[in-house]
């Protein structure tokens, strides 16, 4: 078995083929390969394309020996095009190992990053870099994701082992622990490698990146991408790409970080920057649910020409793509790099108000936006607000992360919301993080609540998309998953209790507050009116069709 030119597609490397179909290549990848068309900044990457992947997934076994040897090839050329050396100990080459299916599917299949750092390559990247805390911090990191994503391994012990860390340091972040410690926390991470998977961590780069593409490949058929598909009524048979692209390093230090961006308020509409980020961090920190991204405003001060370019880019991928974009991005050493974009997933009230002012900017026709309110019910579209000048009783504050009031009995998992929602009961789904795995709760539920997580974490993403309230980073919570119980501030409730929240205050509330009610007038006149001139352009021509008949 050989794999053919027609399934392999090539990204800013030297003499690269034309990108694909989105169908073939997925579309992250083929997004990717347009921005590169741009002349944004990209990091050079090869694609195995879905066919690779529904030929993986009918014939494992045959399947391996072919992509062992196209792997060899293809990393070939990236060395080439980087002077990176992959699994070399003086200038090492690192790989992210990311999904993409032809259909945006938001965190729902795996992605694996700084693949190829062993106990030698580690310090051939402090070598290169000058930067041990660098080295230790991404080595730790693969240890702990490989557990994860390729051996099914908890995250609960990794977890401990670094809480145990910052307590000994005495800091409160990972961000904070020096290449010191971050050494010995590798060695613990090993050490616990070992007991979860049953078999030392692989210290050859070539079979990490193997393990790493199959476990992707795997990832499309998870519990949690197969009840995506199923809410989306999308098909099982079209499989996911592989992308391996040169790893570009947010956690290099001061300057350098990790992000995600929307061209427009996904939640409300407005037409403004929407961005999460972390100074010193790699990109699964902001969007795995498991930390806060609060450093956007920092970011402005701290390096305001990134932030700059962020506004061009701003433009540039809304002219491209005609419609409004989330993209993920890393700035290394103060250098911006753009490693993903699709269309921004939205409210649907967020939905109306991108589609009427594209309309008025000239970027789409109003027929195009028409289509894209396909399967809104704007008839009964609407906004719940505190109503004002009316005391509430609150019980804490969290970060807003979508737009309107929800509220329900409180459930600590999916099983729960679920259970509660067949007594016939609302729920409020209530988590420490915002987790992919949840989003059978999330669609159980009426809106979600976390103690951790950022508003462009995977999962808050797919609940804005949903249309469900959502507040994240709620530092007042916290949850006794033993005792069925959560705790905000002084107020001990079980599950089962009520509570609401108000996702675009960040407000938490005991007991439904006294809300107002707003419709989106101005915009659903404008719909009308589109609606109206179809009928009059269409009027004639359905005469004379009618007359011919």
């Amino acid at each position: 078995m050989k794999y053919t030119d027609k399934q392999i597609f090539e990204i800013g490397l030297p003499g690269a083929r034309d990108a694909g179909s989105a169908a073939d290549m997925g579309f992250k990848a083929h997004n990717l390969g347009r921005m590169a068309h741009l002349g944004l900044k990209v990091p050079e990457a090869f694609v195995l394309g879905t066919a690779i992947c529904r030929d993986f997934l009918k014939h494992p076994a045959k399947s391996r020996t072919a992509l062992h040897d196209l792997l060899v090839e293809m990393l070939r050329r990236l060395e080439s095009a980087s002077r990176l050396a992959f699994g070399g100990n003086r200038k090492p080459l690192l790989v992210s190992v990311r999904s993409g299916a032809p259909v945006s599917m938001p965190g729902m299949m795996d992605t694996l990053l700084n693949i190829g750092l062993c106990d030698a390559t580690v310090h051939g990247l402090i070598r290169l870099t000058g930067n041990p805390r660098l080295a230790w911090d991404s080595y730790r990191r693969l240890v702990q994701q490989f557990a994860e994503v390729v051996h099914g391994a908890e995250a609960a012990p990794f977890r401990a082992a670094l809480d145990a860390a910052q307590r000994e340091a005495g800091v409160d972040s990972p961000r904070e622990l020096d290449f010191r410690q971050l050494a010995q926390l590798t060695r613990e991470f090993l050490a616990i490698f070992r007991d979860v998977a049953g078999q030392p961590f692989p210290q050859d780069p070539l079979e990490q990146a193997e393990a790493a593409i199959a476990a992707v490949f795997a990832s499309w058929n998870s519990e949690r991408a197969i009840e995506y598909r199923r809410l989306n009524d999308l098909p099982d048979s079209i499989g996911t790409a592989v992308t391996v692209q040169r790893m570009v390093f947010g956690n290099a230090g001061g300057t350098s970080g990790a992000g995600v961006a929307f061209t427009r308020d996904p939640a409300g509409g407005d037409n403004r920057l929407y961005v999460d980020f972390l100074f010193n961090s790699q990109g699964e920190d902001v969007v795995s649910g498991r930390f806060a991204a609060g450093d956007a405003e920092r970011l402005q001060t701290v390096l305001p020409d990134v932030w700059a370019r962020l506004e061009t880019v701003r433009g540039t991928l809304e002219a491209e793509f005609r419609d409004a974009q989330e993209f993920e991005f890393t700035v290394q050493d103060g250098e911006l790099f753009l490693l993903q974009t699709r269309s921004g997933k939205r409210t649907p009230w967020a939905a109306l108000r991108i589609a009427v002012d594209q309309v008025r900017e000239g970027l789409i026709a109003p027929d195009e936006a028409l289509h894209r309110l396909d399967g809104i019910d704007l008839d009964s579209l609407e906004r719940k607000r505190l109503a004002p000048g009316v005391e509430q009783e609150m019980l804490g504050r969290a970060v807003p992360a979508g737009i309107g009031l929800a509220g329900g009995a409180i459930a600590l998992d999916a099983a729960a919301a679920q259970r509660l929602v067949a007594e016939g009961r609302r729920a409020l789904l209530v988590r420490e993080d915002t987790l992919t795995e949840d989003i059978a709760g999330l669609a159980a539920c009426e809106g979600l609540l976390t103690l951790r997580g950022s508003r462009t974490a995977h999962a808050a993403v797919v609940a804005r998309q949903m249309g469900k309230p959502c507040l994240v980073g709620c530092s007042q919570l916290a949850i006794d998953a033993a005792a069925r119980s959560i705790t905000l501030g002084a107020r001990t409730l079980r599950e089962g209790d009520p509570l609401w929240i108000d996702a675009e205050a960040g407000l938490i509330f005991a007991s439904e507050p006294a809300v107002a009610t707003e419709k989106p007038l101005a915009e659903l006149a404008a719909v009308a009116a589109w609606r109206n001139a179809q009928t009059r352009d269409a009027g004639p021509r359905a005469k004379v069709r009618l007359g011919q008949a």
